[in-house]
């Protein structure tokens, strides 16, 4: 059982697939699919995405610089959001940011961070690395290393990795394990480059999961089946 996770979530899981700003049921499954997390005393960090404000491919016109920069203010406001959204359900959290100088969001600070996690509190990052051109897998990567997290859990729409795209091929085979190296290799489409070259250097293991289907989170925390994970060589 992994005792310390980062966890990293798309924007869509407060908003529903491909809808945009908050939606409150979805929001509330997210918060119950965390609670048997935290009450086994899993100490957790969450990394969210910005995908239910802002799109990359809508802002196409734009310099990139500035397109990535909305999409870091769109990671705050989720962050803020989720943190709310958690305290108001009874749990203990924190948002963190060194990027908007807003009075309910803590500077970025390890000691704060390393407090609040070993006290209980959920830890939601916002801003993702703070700069261009790093998508929020990176920054989960990042933050991953930053807490000392025994894995990246990364909640996504489908229920693993694939040896061939499930919804066009039926003969699609999931695959329970892999390495970093094959996944590069095979170019499987689970995190950028970038991600990946953090966790494989830092010995850090992935696990991808389908976080829309109910109870997958706490199997893959406690040792399940759920996914696949991908582990350093």
């Amino acid at each position: 059982m992994y005792r310390r996770v980062l966890l990293k979530l798309s924007g869509e899981v407060l908003s529903g697939e491909g809808a945009r700003g908050f939606d409150s049921e979805r929001t509330a499954f997210l918060v119950e699919e965390l609670r048997p997390v935290v009450e086994k005393g899993i100490q957790l960090a969450i990394v969210i995405g910005a995908g239910n404000i802002t799109r990359g491919r809508e802002l196409s016109e734009m310099r990139s610089s500035r397109a990535d920069e909305l999409g870091i203010l769109g990671t705050i406001m989720n962050s803020l959001y989720l943190k709310e959204s958690l305290c108001m359900n009874g749990f203990e959290a924190i948002a963190i940011s060194s990027v908007a100088g807003i009075p309910s969001l803590l500077e970025h600070r390890y000691d704060t961070i390393e407090d609040a996690l070993n006290t209980g509190k959920i830890v939601v990052f916002g801003g993702g690395t703070y700069l261009p051109f790093f998508t929020t897998d990176t920054a989960a990567a990042v933050r991953a290393v930053e807490i000392g997290a025994d894995v990246l859990i990364k909640g996504t729409k489908v229920d693993g990795v694939y040896d061939k795209d499930p919804k066009t091929n039926e003969e699609a085979r999931r695959i329970e394990r892999t390495t970093f190296s094959e996944a590069i290799k095979s170019r499987f489409e689970i995190m950028d480059i970038e991600a990946f070259s953090i966790c494989q250097r830092y010995g850090l293991p992935v696990r991808v999961i389908d976080f829309f289907s109910k109870g997958n989170l706490f199997d893959a925390i406690i040792g399940g089946k759920t996914g696949t994970v991908v582990l350093p060589d």
